[in-house]
């Protein structure tokens, strides 16, 4: 942060990296020097949790150099694959409370350099003759990569006003899930030039990747005072009934996305006979697909109403597992594929528009306290601190989904030797999460904020 910006944000009490100061809502403030400091910080952001996905999804692609010497079972590479979905779910809670407690800034710099240590014990680890066991524990170490999503949307939701976030947090959130692809990609690339003996060379490439992530969020990222020390707001969100009914929400879309981004190699060699190579040529295309899709699906509910976008997401999803499943029955690959990936979309799409809801409901909330006599800056501000809490537990909620989804499927090829029942579940599912939007943010009777603000959800 330069002098001027420091000036213009409040006197820095705390050190030169920490703005004290800071009114998004407020048109004058943010034109000045709103925009341009949060920009600066979104893309260090992205950058960082970027890096943090891939190596969160790291073992979707070491399971594809995996050949017969490693001695692991389908069942093994399931469940190795669904180990760090785990632990980076449990991740996403300390993570979103360390934000509060360190600053964006700083955090988003200790987190960046601690996937230097899944990525070096992999490089340790990574050859035949290694037990199921240690594998385990490595995997489950990446999980940490799975927590800068959870510290890094929270500190963006600070950053911007109301009427920015869902596309501010689409782009944060698109960015850092397009690391799942983009690491795929490079085990596409070191597949078909170095071969299957060579998975370190996937990990050679992201170390220097990381220690440029970490100088990034140094150099050019900041803290807000105003986020700090609100460690209450986690316990006062959960006993809102919003909270749940959100991480449902997100469990169905977020959680689909994850899952199936870890799994779609799996499930193309279990299903289809490809090989790892042949996998790998068609699995990143749709985590690329959906996490483009995410900023689209922000963008959406910032123009129509994120419920409605969800409402429409869930029924898409839908329909995309019902063509999965007819061709799975029908064992046309081209048709899977094409499904497979749609399902990527619409899960990037209800990504977004699930995120522009939470702030949007505590906005409602702050608009209705204010009506009733509340001081507009703390109602504001008590909404930007329980909005910021829900994105933590709607986030680590959502990524137990990638767990169910992988548990599911090692289950369904243990014993029908197909992906269809694990599909079947998704279904039953999504028709849920279908259901409960529809009866909780649409129907007018029940709308849990004034008509004309969940319009606009």
């Amino acid at each position: 942060m330069t002098t001027t910006e420091t000036d213009t944000a409040g006197p820095a009490r705390r050190g030169r990296r920490w703005i004290e100061h800071w009114e998004p809502e407020n048109p004058e403030f943010w034109a000045r020097t709103g925009r341009r400091v949060a920009r600066r910080n979104l893309v260090f952001s992205i950058l960082a949790e970027h890096i943090g996905f891939s190596i969160w999804s790291l073992w979707s692609v070491m399971v594809l150099f995996m050949g017969p010497k490693y001695g692991l079972s389908p069942a093994d590479k399931f469940l190795l694959v669904s180990t760090p979905t785990l632990f980076g779910a449990l991740a996403r809670l300390p993570y979103t409370l360390a934000v509060t407690r360190f600053g964006g800034r700083n955090w988003t710099i200790i987190s960046a350099a601690l996937l230097l240590v899944p990525t070096g014990l992999a490089a340790l680890v990574m050859h035949p003759g290694t037990s199921l066991s240690t594998f385990l524990v490595v995997a489950a170490v990446a999980g940490v990569g799975g927590g800068n999503f959870a510290s890094s949307m929270t500190n963006i939701n600070s950053f911007y006003p109301e009427h920015r976030k869902g596309w501010a947090l689409g782009l944060n959130a698109g960015g850092g899930n397009l690391g799942v692809a983009v690491v795929q990609l490079a085990g596409l690339l070191v597949l078909g030039t170095a071969g299957a003996t060579e998975p370190r060379v996937v990990l050679w490439i992201y170390l220097p990747l990381i220690v440029l992530a970490t100088l990034g969020a140094a150099l050019f990222m900041d803290n807000l005072a105003v986020a700090r020390g609100d460690t209450g707001a986690m316990r006062e969100v959960v006993r809102d009934r919003q909270t749940w009914v959100m991480s449902l929400l997100y469990l169905g879309t977020f959680g689909s996305f994850i899952g199936f981004g870890f799994a779609f190699g799996l499930v193309l060699q279990n299903q289809f006979g490809r090989t790892p190579l042949q996998a790998a040529a068609l699995t990143f295309l749709g985590p690329l697909l959906g996490s483009l899709s995410r900023p689209l699906g922000g963008r959406l509910s910032d123009r129509i109403g994120g419920a409605k976008v969800t409402f429409a997401t869930f029924a898409l999803m839908a329909l995309g597992t019902i063509a999965v499943i007819i061709a799975s029955t029908m064992k046309s690959l081209p048709v899977f594929v094409a499904a497979f990936i749609a399902l990527f979309v619409f899960s990037g799409i209800g990504n977004g528009s699930t995120y522009k809801m939470i702030p949007a409901i505590f906005r409602a909330k702050a608009l209705a306290a204010i009506a009733g006599g509340a001081a507009e800056d703390t109602a504001f501000a008590t909404a930007r601190r329980l909005s910021g809490a829900l994105i933590g537990i709607a986030g680590a909620v959502g990524a137990l989904g990638g767990l169910f989804i992988n548990l599911a499927f090692r289950a369904s090829f243990a014993n029908a030797h197909s992906g269809v029942p694990a599909f079947a579940g998704f279904l039953a599912f999504y028709a849920v999460c279908f259901v409960v939007t529809w009866a909780v943010y649409l129907r007018t009777s029940v709308a849990p904020v004034p008509q004309p603000v969940t319009v606009g959800v």
